[in-house]
């Protein structure tokens, strides 16, 4: 496990002073969650910039549960790094609802099971190896609910890919290929009732019942948290962001 600040023991190289002052020793570890520590936006993209910085082509990735506000803190740190990074979520390699149905895994999509995991990780392989001029990725569009597949082009010179998601941290389902591919990992906290409130209103944005929303963020997708916040230990860096966004 992992605290801000402590020494990495991914076996990556770190890239850039900690974002924390002190450091934690692996020995002193204990069996409780760790503590997400506050930073703001700013001392995000720096550290982003640090990791632009190398000259070489960088992967960060950027985990949380869902409703955790994964996907607003980077679409604000592309705004920031601007034609130096990219975003290439997980999102867009969910299966397509017509297999999840052949699976029977339709009424618990967003699931880790339910994802083309080895596309993902195939996919992050050669963007790290950005030895290509453009690599192509998917991106998963909420309102249809369905994968729209090569809609993010990637140039070979841009240095930073972000990449978001729940499971980049799992070992299950054959998630656990995907941190070889990652220079760091920050795992995004967030109060687990703002994390529902923060479903249930998407969910009623993209046009669901109020009823069938709440039913389906209690159902699926905090079982889905569960699961995710247990993989909180394999982070680099534990995050609460206290910029408002």
């Amino acid at each position: 496990m992992r605290t801000v600040g402590a020494a990495d023991r991914s076996g990556r190289p770190q890239h850039g002073p900690s974002m924390a002052t002190q450091e934690e020793s692996v020995d002193s570890v204990s069996d409780e969650q760790p503590e997400a520590r506050p930073v703001e936006l700013d001392e995000l993209v720096e550290r982003c910039r640090r990791l632009i910085s190398t000259g070489e082509r960088r992967i960060l990735g950027i985990v949380g549960t869902p409703g955790a506000g994964k996907s607003t803190l980077c679409a604000a740190l592309i705004a920031e790094l601007g034609g130096d990074a990219v975003l290439v979520g997980h999102d867009g390699f969910h299966f397509a609802n017509q297999e999840l149905e052949r699976l029977g895994r339709r009424e618990r999509k967003g699931a880790p099971d339910t994802f083309d995991v080895d596309g993902y990780v195939a996919l992050l392989g050669r963007l790290a190896r950005a030895d290509a001029p453009v690599v192509y990725a998917p991106v998963f569009d909420r309102a249809l609910e369905e994968s729209i597949g090569s809609a993010v082009p990637v140039d070979s010179r841009i240095p930073l890919v972000i990449t978001e998601g729940n499971y980049l941290l799992s070992d299950e389902h054959g998630w656990g290929a995907v941190r070889e591919h990652l220079a760091e990992s920050w795992y995004l906290d967030v109060a687990p009732d703002v994390r529902h409130d923060r479903l249930v209103r998407r969910r009623i944005s993209f046009g669901h019942a109020a009823d069938a929303s709440e039913d389906w963020v209690s159902g699926v997708d905090e079982k889905n948290a569960e699961f995710v916040d247990a993989t909180r230990t394999n982070a680099d860096h534990l995050i609460h962001l206290t910029t408002v966004l």
